[in-house]
């Protein structure tokens, strides 16, 4: 198998196999980010992958889920994408479900009926790490595009019929803009029809812009105890039907089958959290954290 390195896969899907069909990250630009800024975005060739996927049907033929990467796969035209589903088919003949993470971007250069026609041939789930809701936010990270878009391309996922997750990254926004960062947030995640809602708390890395402008004083973190109040923010406004999992340092499972129905338990212990959390291991384990 041919992977280019680091290789970052969605632990909640199956993580085995795993094919690349392309290598890093097309945008590359958000300021919190370091997965990819060594590695220069490219197409993964064609006689690669079907190398590959040869492999693949060698070792496990009766494969059933595969997960693309690398960091925005769905960016390839639909042109592109078609024959790489089908080569996939071919190899892996009993594949019902193909998994990949992408950007919102990535779908504007394609119609609900080419996402249709994905979907036939084996698209099922898409994660899209939106990270915010809010414009002033979505601008001060660089993340490429407006609330607006997230609804016109999320709208179109639905209408496909392909389910998604969505993230909100606590404490992105800092002191300066969290309340609207979170309220925000959730207003646009409750005009979506994700099958997830995933949330991770903000921690600044070695070589990020973010983590410059706080040195340098123009960007204010939020203290560990300011995220959970973010987090739970964020949770109160949101009215989603749908899962709900958090990767936030607190020890406490927050993960629920559906908002609706847990919102009062994550409430209930993020104000256990805020009130009686050891803060400072919180702290400890966000600082141990090495990449998203």
């Amino acid at each position: 198998m041919h992977f280019t390195e680091p290789v970052y896969r969605n632990p909640y899907w199956p993580t085995y196999p795993l094919l690349q069909i392309t290598q890093g990250c097309t945008h590359n630009s958000c300021k919190f980010c370091t997965m990819y800024r060594d590695v220069k975005f490219g197409l993964q060739p064609m006689e690669i992958i079907e190398a590959d996927l040869k492999e693949l049907a060698a070792t496990v033929p009766h494969a059933r889920t595969i997960q693309l990467l690398s960091a925005n796969p769905l960016v390839l035209p639909y042109s592109k994408l078609v024959p790489i589903f089908e080569m996939i088919n071919h190899y892996l003949p009993q594949m019902e479900y193909i998994y990949a993470a992408t950007r919102v971007t990535d779908l504007r250069n394609k119609t609900v009926e080419q996402l249709r026609h994905l979907k036939e041939l084996g698209l099922r789930e898409i994660s899209l790490g939106v990270e915010s809701g809010d414009d002033w936010t979505l601008q001060r990270i660089h993340k490429g595009y407006s609330s607006q878009d997230i609804l016109e391309q999320c709208h179109k996922l639905e209408e496909a019929g392909i389910d998604y997750w969505v993230t909100f990254l606590n404490g992105v926004a800092g002191r300066e803009h969290s309340r609207e960062h979170a309220i925000n947030s959730a207003k646009i995640f409750n005009q979506c029809k994700p099958m997830l809602v995933g949330t991770g708390g903000l921690t600044l890395f070695p070589g990020t812009p973010l983590l410059d402008e706080a040195r340098r004083g123009e960007f204010d973190p939020l203290s560990e105890r300011e995220m959970l109040e973010e987090l739970k923010l964020f949770v109160e406004n949101l009215e989603c039907d749908c899962s709900f999992n958090t990767h936030h340092t607190i020890a406490t499972n927050l993960s629920g089958p559906g908002v609706l129905a847990c919102k009062h338990g994550i409430i209930a212990a993020l104000d256990e959290a805020i009130e009686h959390g050891d803060l400072d291991r919180m702290a400890a384990i966000r600082r141990s954290k090495r990449s998203l």
